[in-house]
């Protein structure tokens, strides 16, 4: 059978639906951010961002018309008010393009493993390799303007050890201390305490520039969560006598002017409230102490009852497009 007639798979439907609501919202995202970044070089990696974006979109749209696919909502300009003053501060929008390059590696690597259509595989192939040139380029960028913060370093290992005392796995004793974090361990209390130095940042700038009174309190419940999650992970590792540097560059104006549709905004949260159960998930499954991998099942409760208080919202405001059925 060739290859054009072969019918998408649940799972190439559910990858398409997801990675084309993404773009559409990054789309609309990197608008307004390209409108008020002066510095070049941030401004070629938005750009870079953003016509990637854009060529996703129209291939997005090539592929729905071939397959009868109804295209989704998504997001538009109507979403963007692009007379807003700017929102971000410069070295805000490259570490989040940064970040955003990080979650999407994550992603198109799921989209082409669930992938079988030859079209298909290539054209997510296609994304992960684009959103690894972003990720490389704004880690340059970062790295020249003293902005990239590495990983904790840790001993390097000298010889191969292993694990004899069921010990090792608890993280409550009374009688003897914990054992120090493991490099797993740590690689993981770093990185969430990255994405939740970033979420407080961006629910604070959702919650100061909207003018829907649940919305903006919705916001603010997540900077709260995010600050405790974060504290959590940086005291964790700040225990272990290892430092988990934040960049006070990145940050956010003072603008309240309403600068994306409260849809967009939501829906945006909802993301990252769904990349971070992940992420825990991911963590508590590689740390074995005790101690974390118990913080991880909890933190992740709380986040999943924010996510599911958001949707609820949307719901009641006709905010949320229904993913595609399977009859």
């Amino acid at each position: 059978m060739s290859q054009s007639n072969i019918k998408l798979t649940s799972s190439e439907i559910a990858s398409l639906w997801t990675s084309y609501m993404n773009n559409c919202m990054s789309k609309q995202v990197l608008t307004h951010m390209l409108q008020h970044v002066k510095d070049r070089e941030i401004s070629n990696a938005l750009r870079f961002s953003f016509q990637f974006a854009q060529k996703q979109e129209k291939h997005f749209r090539r592929i729905f018309q071939k397959d009868d696919f109804a295209i989704p909502h998504g997001f538009t300009e109507a979403d963007v008010n692009t007379n807003a003053p700017k929102l971000f501060t410069e070295t805000f929008c490259l570490a989040y393009i940064n970040q955003m390059a990080k979650a999407g590696l994550v992603a198109y690597g799921g989209f082409l493993a669930m992938s079988t259509r030859e079209d298909l595989i290539a054209f997510f192939h296609h994304g992960l390799h684009n959103t690894s040139k972003l990720y490389h380029l704004t880690n340059a960028i970062l790295e020249k303007k003293g902005l990239l913060i590495r990983a904790p370093h840790t001993s390097i290992p000298k010889k191969i050890d292993y694990i004899d005392n069921k010990k090792y796995l608890s993280g409550f004793s009374l009688f003897h201390k914990k054992r120090p974090l493991n490099a797993v361990e740590v690689s993981h209390l770093f990185m969430n305490s990255q994405t939740n130095n970033m979420g407080v940042k961006i629910t604070l700038a959702f919650a100061q520039t909207t003018t829907n009174k649940d919305v903006r309190a919705y916001m603010f419940r997540g900077k709260e969560i995010s600050q405790k999650h974060l504290k959590l992970f940086v005291d964790a590792l700040v225990d272990e006598g290892i430092q988990s540097p934040n960049s006070s560059d990145i940050g956010i104006t003072d603008s309240t002017v309403r600068t994306f549709s409260d849809k967009l905004m939501m829906f945006h949260i909802s993301l990252l409230s769904a990349s971070g159960v992940g992420n825990y998930a991911l963590a508590g499954g590689a740390s074995q102490r005790s101690d974390l991998l118990l913080n991880y099942e909890r933190l992740s409760m709380e986040i999943a009852q924010y996510a599911k208080d958001g949707a609820d919202l949307m719901i009641e405001n006709n905010w949320i497009e229904q993913p595609p059925p399977t009859r």
